[in-house]
């Protein structure tokens, strides 16, 4: 195994908690906030591998839209036009989990370049990054945009190898979402699952080749078992 030269994260879910939608959700549906949250998040991963496979891209926007419509249709919920642009606008203001900050900083001061590759647009994940204040920790914000395709797709993670420089086994990936992790892996970079709440791996041929319960685990991770 080789040396980690730079490290790339997952987005929502990995970096960001994509149910910190769900206040926002509870307040227009007292009590229902993480019911819709659960299957919002569904639908939207569901709608990015059918769009991929039909080979009928747009823009996570759209998919994340299309999504909330499908759970207000399911649910019976009632939707005006305003809240439903403010729900999706909640998405553009996630919140990191506990310890981002200080692991991505304690990364940086190891040397180490730090990238995002997500399946949101570049608008997308430029907000969210910036509204949580951490832009500065980051020297590349990678977008699927110009591949015209959504994880786990290997032109995907491509644009992140090419963007840092350094071959895929010298990259660690870092993503929570089994998914992803398998297809990170099978496209040949180092992969971390971040498996916070005990889930089964997805069975896809796939093995990452660390996990942790915490991001904060990380920095120690790096130094000790991968650096050595």
């Amino acid at each position: 195994m080789k040396p980690i030269k730079a490290l790339v994260f997952d987005l929502y879910g990995t970096l960001y908690d994509v149910h910190s939608v769900a206040g926002a959700c509870g307040e227009r549906f007292p009590g229902r906030g993480l019911e819709i949250s659960i299957l919002w998040r569904q639908k939207q991963l569901e709608y990015t591998w059918l769009r991929t496979l039909m080979g009928d891209y747009v823009p996570f926007e759209k998919a994340t839209d299309d999504a909330l419509d499908f759970v207000a249709s399911h649910l019976k919920l009632s939707l005006t036009t305003a809240a439903h642009k403010d729900l999706c606008d909640a998405y553009l203001r996630l919140q990191p989990y506990p310890g981002v900050e200080a692991t991505l900083t304690s990364l940086r001061e190891r040397g180490l370049p730090l990238a995002i590759l997500s399946n949101g647009s570049s608008f997308s994940i430029g907000s969210v990054v910036k509204n949580s204040g951490l832009d500065h920790l980051f020297d590349h914000l990678i977008s699927v945009e110009s591949t015209k395709v959504f994880k786990p797709h290997d032109a995907v993670y491509r644009l992140a190898e090419n963007a840092l420089g350094w071959s895929r086994d010298e990259i660690l990936f870092v993503s929570s979402n089994g998914w992803d992790a398998c297809g990170a892996r099978h496209f040949g970079y180092q992969v971390c699952w971040v498996n916070r709440n005990g889930n089964t791996l997805d069975v896809l041929g796939q093995k990452p080749d660390f996990a942790v319960t915490d991001l904060r685990e990380l920095p120690d991770l790096v130094g000790n078992a991968v650096m050595s």
